[in-house]
């Protein structure tokens, strides 16, 4: 089938907070792209970023994002590429202080309009959506937001392409939201460019799709691939995923020519099946998507078409994704070297955990793992080998006051010279308490979000 001339190329940039710095470049300079998606943002991520606002206000998005597109305005403008990215975090408005005063210093002053996508923190709201009537009950659990409302630091609703989409009419050259799916970056701007319906559920739900594969950056391109993976050429210098999306709805994957990696049915199935429930139901803000419909045909060289998908409504309800604080928690490591590595690292986990016990130290969990052995598969692992060269005792703790975790950081060290003898790998220093962000998903009625969602342009 020859491609739609209207044709248009979504290259991702980022799977996540903390990938490959320079796959964005290469995406920009190593050929043609319309668009650049750069998802940055999970639960955890969330959470981390609230936990930077609470200490700096100024903080609380992907701040790596700025000297990034200060490198790239210049090109994004020359190439009349544009950027879609959901690194704003909790404080779009921060990133977007950022990204003018970047944009200035690249000489690229008046030349970029930035679309600010904001309404998806709730955190103000929560006492007044409580009072009427919304329960935001734990999705898991059914339990009301009240019994961890004192707890609550973070509140933050799912989006859909919407916003993204007005901006994109505004003549946005760089969009900026807050909690995004991350699937709507990629399919806001195929509804934008060929102004697909709202109620045409197939072509939005094609969209999904499309993000879907996307999001991930390079896993859907050979990273993290269990079919053959030894054989997938150049990981050095993997090639991120590009999206040829057509009004169609219809799209091929693939990369820039010459990169390393690959795109096959096999990558990108594995790519597809990924954080996915129910494959009949993949439910987002605009659509909802079934993934056992899509259909995929290997074309070669890095090519493979997705086509056959078909959508139903929208629900009624919109995700919002609460953390909240949940305890503290440290872990703290050793390495024992052969001969009954293993049994010393056991030894030396019963020696601490008689010390704690002695010590009046209450917590909520203690858990021991033996990286090299049992970390992944636990029992299953069976009975280490005598002749095991090494293992890394790992304990972790979690209580819900700090003072015993606090303690527990004390303890590890004294085992190097009251334990078991060869150990090592204690050079990282004391372990560190850290305050436990707990993950709580809930759902809330659309119409009291979108009222309150917006788009604010600005110019770099």
């Amino acid at each position: 089938m020859t491609a739609d001339p209207r044709t248009i190329r979504i290259a991702s940039g980022q799977g996540f907070w903390g990938d490959d710095l320079e796959a964005p470049v290469r995406q920009v300079e190593r050929g043609p792209i319309d668009y650049l998606m750069m998802d940055y943002l999970a639960e955890v991520t969330m959470s981390i970023m609230q936990k930077q606002r609470a200490r700096d206000p100024d903080a609380g998005f992907a701040r790596d994002f700025v000297p990034l597109m200060q490198r790239l305005f210049p090109q994004l403008v020359e190439r009349n590429i544009r950027v879609v990215t959901n690194a704003g975090g909790v404080n779009p408005q921060g990133l977007a202080d950022g990204l003018v005063q970047a944009g200035r210093e690249a000489g690229v002053g008046q030349r970029a309009k930035l679309g600010i996508v904001s309404g998806d923190d709730l955190m103000d709201r929560l006492d007044e959506l409580l009072g009427a009537g919304h329960e935001l009950a734990n999705m898991e659990t059914g339990e009301p937001l009240t019994t961890v409302r004192d707890r609550v630091q973070a509140a933050n609703v799912y989006l859909g392409a919407e916003p993204i989409v007005e901006a994109l009419a505004q003549g946005a050259r760089v969009v900026v939201t807050g909690r995004s799916t991350d699937t709507a970056l990629t399919y806001a701007p195929m509804i934008h460019e060929f102004g697909w319906r709202w109620d045409d559920h197939d072509r939005l739900a094609a969209g999904v799709v499309a993000g879907h594969i996307n999001e991930c950056g390079a896993q859907c391109s050979g990273g993290n691939c269990m079919i053959d993976w030894w054989d997938i050429p150049n990981m050095d210098d993997v090639g991120f995923p590009i999206i040829e999306a057509e009004p169609s709805g219809e799209f091929v994957v693939t990369k820039h020519v010459g990169t390393g990696g690959r795109v096959s049915r096999a990558t990108v199935t594995e790519q597809i099946v990924y954080e996915m429930g129910d494959p009949r139901t993949y439910i987002t803000p605009d659509v909802v998507a079934d993934f056992t419909s899509i259909r995929l045909e290997d074309l070669g060289n890095d090519r493979v078409r997705v086509h056959g998908v078909s959508g139903r409504p929208a629900t009624d309800s919109l995700k919002v994704s609460i953390a909240y604080s949940d305890g503290w928690k440290a872990v703290g490591t050793l390495v024992y070297s052969w001969p009954d590595a293993a049994a010393k690292a056991r030894a030396a986990a019963a020696i601490l955990r008689s010390r704690l016990d002695r010590l009046g130290l209450v917590f909520d969990e203690i858990r021991t793992e033996l990286v090299g052995w049992d970390s992944t598969h636990g029992a299953l692992a069976g009975e280490p080998p005598a002749d095991l060269p090494e293992v890394q005792l790992r304990v972790a703790v979690r209580a819900s006051e700090l003072a015993p975790v606090d303690r527990f950081t004390r303890e590890i060290a004294p085992l190097i010279l009251t334990g078991p003898p060869s150990v090592t790998g204690f050079a990282g220093g004391r372990p560190r308490a850290q305050e436990i962000m707990a993950y709580w998903p809930a759902l809330i009625a659309k119409d009291a979000v979108r009222p309150f969602v917006g788009v604010e342009m600005r110019e770099v």
